[in-house]
């Protein structure tokens, strides 16, 4: 699985992800959904330079244009409700696309003992197309691979792309593990390095669900 970390180089990116990260910016949800959308479509023009481009003939008031489009067939599917945000902002750049949207849950039994279960999908069939899956946080990427199987019951996508503006250490490596290297990509903004005994990664940003969209039971 190839790795790109678009926090090691200087860019507006970086200031975007200071923000979401800043628990005084936290206080404001409006400005935290909207530099996680920020974040999305930054990383949609990254991914857009690694797609498939197709010429054509463009007319113009004054004459005839030539210019390149989008080949690919693209799907953007999030993992509900903490990667909406990040989909918007792909969805905002990749506007042809179509959707799909998955619903896991952690189940806790005895213990400290957790199952990661999809509760529920809804998706396009994938067969021959680009997947983009985002979520906010890649913890310990149990999510993130239980979603990246459902999804395959739609069918085999040529690539995969996983974007996540936070993930920790350990969730790369799994993800590593057990992708397939040569038709998934791993675009993250930072990489943690620690990861707690309850799957928070520190210094992380806290809960973005909550953050983007208030409490929940």
């Amino acid at each position: 699985m190839k790795i790109i970390c678009l926090g090691e180089t200087d860019s507006l990116f970086n200031h975007f992800m200071a923000q979401i990260r800043d628990k005084s910016v936290q206080k404001d949800s409006l400005r935290f959904r909207r530099n996680l959308e920020r974040i999305g479509e930054i990383f949609a023009y990254e991914i857009s330079k690694t797609l498939t481009f197709l010429p054509v003939e463009v007319e113009t008031p004054l004459g005839i244009a030539t210019s390149q489009i989008l080949g690919d067939q693209m799907v953007l599917a999030t993992i509900l409700r903490a990667g909406l945000p990040v989909h918007q902002g792909l969805l905002n750049f990749f506007d042809g696309a179509q959707n799909a949207f998955v619903a896991t849950y952690r189940k806790y039994g005895k213990g400290n003992e957790c199952d990661m279960l999809v509760e529920y999908q809804s998706c396009p069939p994938l067969e021959g197309k680009t997947l983009v899956i985002a979520d906010a946080m890649i913890a310990s990427g149990a999510s993130m691979l239980m979603t990246y199987e459902s999804l395959l019951s739609n069918g085999e996508p040529d690539h995969t792309h996983i974007v996540c503006p936070v993930a920790s250490r350990d969730g790369v490596e799994n993800l590593s593990k057990n992708l397939p290297h040569k038709r998934v990509t791993l675009w993250v903004g930072a990489i943690d390095e620690e990861l707690t005994n309850h799957s928070f990664i520190v210094p992380g940003l806290g809960d973005a669900g909550d953050l983007a969209f208030g409490d929940k039971n």
